[in-house]
Parts: structure tokens; sequence; C-alpha cells
């Protein structure tokens, strides 16, 4: 699983012109599967997303083709952990720790 933190890097006018395509790009990971869960971060300065994979290499290539990313707007801080615990809802993402 990967936490994905997203920090705006321009003006909120800048962020506000490209949000729609960011959204759709979000809703179509949504609809894959790959997306748990987003949002914006508070204070609006950027954002979080809860993403499955299994592979670092291919969330960074999902994480490039971000409109926020390709438009320039935002940076990504990409950290991978594995949930040991999770609510009952996310049941069938746990993982046993690793020995």
């Amino acid at each position: 699983m990967f936490v994905l933190e997203l920090t705006y890097t321009a003006p909120l006018d800048r962020i506000d012109a490209a949000l729609p395509e960011h959204r759709s790009w979000v809703d179509a990971h949504f609809a894959t599967g790959a997306f748990l869960a987003s949002g914006p971060k508070q204070p609006r300065d950027g954002g979080i997303i809860l993403a499955l994979g299994e592979d670092r290499t291919k969330i960074e290539e999902m994480v490039a083709s971000d409109p926020f990313t390709v438009a320039g707007v935002a940076d990504y801080t990409i950290t991978e952990f594995v949930a040991t615990r999770t609510a009952p809802t996310l049941e069938e993402h746990r993982r046993q720790p690793p020995s």
C-alpha cells in the first residue's frame, strides 16, 4: 500500500485550473480499484491519496501521469507501507508484517 502526498508548488489559481483534469485522473484510478481514499490536506497546500500497488515503479509511473504533475503544479512524496492492521472494511488489504 502507498501513501501519495501531493504538495502544491504553484499558486491556487493554477491548481484550480488543473483540478478538473486531476479529478478525472483520480476518478479513473478509483474505478480500477487502485485508489482507496483521497482528498485535500488542511490547510489546502496539497492532498493525500491512499493507493494500492505491489510495484513502486508502477506507482511512480501513475503519479507521473497525474495532470498536476504534467502541469508542474504539484510534487509527490511516495511512502510505501505494509498495512498490518486495518478497519474491517479494509481487511482484504491487510498484510502480514515483514519477517
